[in-house]
């Protein structure tokens, strides 16, 4: 079970991320040449939201049945290794901050005045992003 869900989690990543960087070049064009927000502009923005929700849920199924995740905490020196603390802290915590935060921009952005929309999205799903980025365990996926 583990090793599939871990798969799932790895490749739903590539197509997540994709996505979301996708939404904030979307934004920042939206942006800087100040056209209107549309309904492609909309599309793009609730793919990114959704896309990155099923990691975060994909992602805490493999917490929760990983023996690098949930499980250990107990583990004595597990803080002094840090490859497992990447994996059972830093990448969860991170991850789960970054999600909220597009979030935030999505539930923003629905909220704001038409010039605004953009601004709204490239800020929260661009600080999102970076913070999924700076957690990624790039050793594993590249090596």
């Amino acid at each position: 079970m583990y090793e599939l869900l871990q798969k799932l989690h790895s490749w739903w990543a590539y197509l997540a991320l994709l996505i979301l960087v996708l939404a904030v070049v979307n934004a920042l064009m939206g942006y800087v040449s100040k056209r209107n927000f549309e309904s492609k502009d909309l599309r793009i923005s609730l793919f990114a939201f959704i896309f990155s929700h099923i990691q975060l849920l994909l992602g805490l199924a493999v917490f929760f049945v990983s023996q690098k995740g949930f499980k250990a905490f107990g583990v004595e020196g597990a803080m002094k290794n840090p490859e497992l603390r990447l994996t059972m802290l830093e990448h969860p915590l991170i991850n789960i901050i970054a999600i909220a935060l597009i979030t935030i921009g999505w539930s923003k952005h629905k909220k704001a005045l038409p010039e605004l929309k953009f601004r709204k999205i490239l800020f929260f799903y661009a600080a999102g992003l970076i913070l999924i980025l700076s957690r990624i365990p790039w050793s594993s996926w590249l090596g």
